[in-house]
């Protein structure tokens, strides 16, 4: 975490590409375990934490802010609600978790790459001043 205004997009996103990651550990081992008796799937709660933190009045910028990065925290949970069609009481569809899979990979190589545009804006004003 980089301790300036400046700043602020960078750390919500490296915050959101953490989570990215530890989902992909999640699914990685939720595809793992797709044939182990009674395991039930694992996920990560993260976007509605953010949505949280940036709602209310003001513009982005200001949301961005005035988020406190240390409790924007990414929290693990066994998806016990789903349900499982298999006897073995398994609720993990490899289907399922292959979509989840890719659409995660899509999104942390978003957020990498809205970093690195983020960089690429910084540098370019400490460059021309």
């Amino acid at each position: 975490m980089i301790g300036s205004n400046a700043f602020n997009y960078i750390n919500v996103l490296d915050k959101a590409a953490d989570a990215s990651w530890m989902r992909n550990k999640l699914i990685t081992n939720n595809l793992a375990n797709v044939s182990t008796p009674n395991y039930k799937r694992k996920d990560i709660e993260f976007q509605t934490y953010l949505a949280d933190e940036l709602k209310g009045e003001g513009t982005l910028d200001q949301k961005v802010a005035g988020i406190d990065l240390n409790s924007l925290e990414a929290s693990v949970y066994t998806d016990h609600a789903s349900l499982s069609y298999r006897l073995d009481g398994n609720n993990v569809d490899i289907d399922t978790e292959s979509a989840n899979e890719a659409e995660n990979q899509i999104r942390y190589y978003a957020l990498l790459d809205s970093m690195t545009q983020e960089f690429s804006r910084i540098k370019s004003v400490l460059v021309n001043n």
